[in-house]
């Protein structure tokens, strides 16, 4: 690839991107962006967990994950759960209303998905999001 290219791929890969993140915003009444939408669904799927076993999993920071934990329990979408034998064990949940955003969250990226996406088969969506799996996940491998 000749260094051009390079540029010119990150580029549209950030234009296509932040386009992404506008449209989202601007469709969910929620002031909640896509990170806390996924720690949620991560919640719902997989039970309360630690906010550091969340991060890790997720691909976030600690400081991240305290952030967007912080704005989900605040609103309601979340809360921290103790354990009663030791109070350092700390877990995040899934509340009721969370539940529901999360279930709102769902039905409005499926709209987007539907909007932007149009264009490309089944198929090439299903390439298209393997290609940037394996593309970060050699990036990660590369700093470990």
């Amino acid at each position: 690839m000749e260094q051009t290219d390079i540029f010119r791929l990150i580029h549209t890969v950030e234009l296509f991107t932040n386009e992404v993140i506008i449209q989202w915003m601007n469709s969910f009444e929620h002031n909640i962006g896509i990170s806390p939408v996924i720690v949620l669904s991560e919640l719902k799927h997989k039970g309360p967990q630690k906010q550091t076993m969340l991060a890790k999993k997720l691909g976030y920071t600690p400081g991240a994950m305290t952030h967007i934990s912080n704005r989900l329990i605040r609103l309601g979408f979340a809360e921290r759960q103790y354990n009663t034998d030791d109070r350092r064990n700390v877990l995040l949940a899934i509340t009721d209303k969370g539940l529901e955003v999360l279930k709102e969250a769902q039905q409005k990226g499926q709209e987007l998905r539907v909007r932007l996406f149009q264009t490309l088969t089944e198929e090439e969506v299903h390439q298209y999001l393997k290609i940037h799996e394996k593309l970060l996940a050699n990036i990660n491998d590369r700093n470990e």
